[in-house]
């Protein structure tokens, strides 16, 4: 089968390599089509030591099973492998599961490729009125689905009333303000330096965007997602928080310093990172996606797999606006 491998710094390659084999209990997956995460582009950068190369990258992946449970279904892929039987995953925690596993990490290839063995309990069913496109999309999403219920636990108001600040303009972030939104929050505000991303993202209802660079963004909020996690957003996010407020993050951009650790003493913020999503939040958050509850979704630029090298190229400049590009592994 063809496959995209990345082979070394800034370095990625249309492949023939060898068709993957399901094991027990695996569905056999034509792949159709799958987002380039900011994970993937750290990896191809050379900067992710989890993701060493030769490796096939990819894990926003949906398609139809061709072997295996629910074959000739539409489905989408929560790439988070779990044992179903440790602590965490019998309380509704897999995302913490000791031995989880995500396909485009080791020692599981990842979903830039025609073909993928997935466990058939990750795959969720897509309804007919549903785009492959979009199906591929929960990924993301659930991220930042995750984030805000978590947020919603942690908050002392309803989470309607509460003035959120989300930072970023990619999936992530505004996966996650458009989660706010669907849940009735009215006041959502998105930081974005880029000001191409900045138009795409200010389509949406009730999403205000704004140059974090330039100021004018809102302050003593009750929420901050981070979606970004760069020692710059952790410093903004900690001083626009009121006191008591929460703070939700996301992103892995760096490790530098930036949260205001004695501001969150003094002041009793609560930060809270958060890593992926449960099979739970997978699942509801693909259900929101094919009820319409989180708008049209149309901000996706699907793209030939056969242009990847270019496209990682451009992402890198910083040439491609839209929050999210999607491979077609058949193009």
């Amino acid at each position: 089968m063809k496959a995209l491998v990345y082979t070394g710094d800034r370095q990625i390659e249309l492949r023939d390599v060898p068709e993957p084999r399901p094991g027990q209990g695996d569905a056999l997956l034509r792949v159709e089509a799958v987002g380039i995460c900011g994970s993937d582009m750290h990896a191809w950068a050379g900067h992710d030591e989890r993701r060493p190369p030769p490796l096939i990258l990819g894990h926003e992946a949906a398609g139809t099973v061709l072997q295996g449970p629910m074959a000739g279904q539409r489905v989408t892929v929560n790439p988070l492998v779990t044992c179903g039987i440790c602590r965490f995953c019998l309380s509704g925690r897999d995302n913490l599961c000791a031995t989880r596993q995500i396909i485009s990490m080791p020692p599981r290839e990842g979903a830039f490729a025609e073909l993928l063995a997935i466990p058939a309990r990750n795959l969720v069913p897509i309804p007919d009125h549903v785009s492959i496109n979009i199906s591929s999309l929960a990924e993301p999403l659930a991220c930042g689905w995750h984030a805000v219920r978590l947020a919603r636990q942690a908050l002392d108001q309803p989470i309607e009333t509460a003035r959120c600040l989300v930072f970023g303009g990619g999936a992530i972030g505004l996966g996650a303000a458009l989660v706010l939104r669907s849940l009735g929050v009215s006041e959502i505000w998105l930081a974005e330096p880029s000001a191409a991303r900045r138009a795409i993202v200010a389509m949406r209802d009730r999403v205000r965007c704004f140059d974090p660079r330039a100021g004018g963004g809102p302050d003593d909020v009750d929420l901050v997602v981070d979606g970004v996690g760069l020692g710059a957003t952790r410093a903004a996010g900690s001083a626009a928080l009121r006191p008591g407020g929460v703070f939700m993050h996301i992103g892995l951009g760096d490790a530098e310093p930036g949260l205001d650790i004695r501001r969150a003493t003094l002041q009793e913020l609560t930060f809270i990172g958060t890593y992926t999503y449960t099979a739970q939040d997978f699942r509801d958050t693909a259900d929101a996606i094919f009820e319409g509850r989180l708008g049209a979704l149309d901000w996706a630029e699907a793209v030939p797999m056969s242009k990847a090298s270019q496209v990682f190229q451009r992402i890198a400049a910083g040439e491609i606006a839209t929050p999210k590009v999607t491979l077609m592994p058949a193009g």
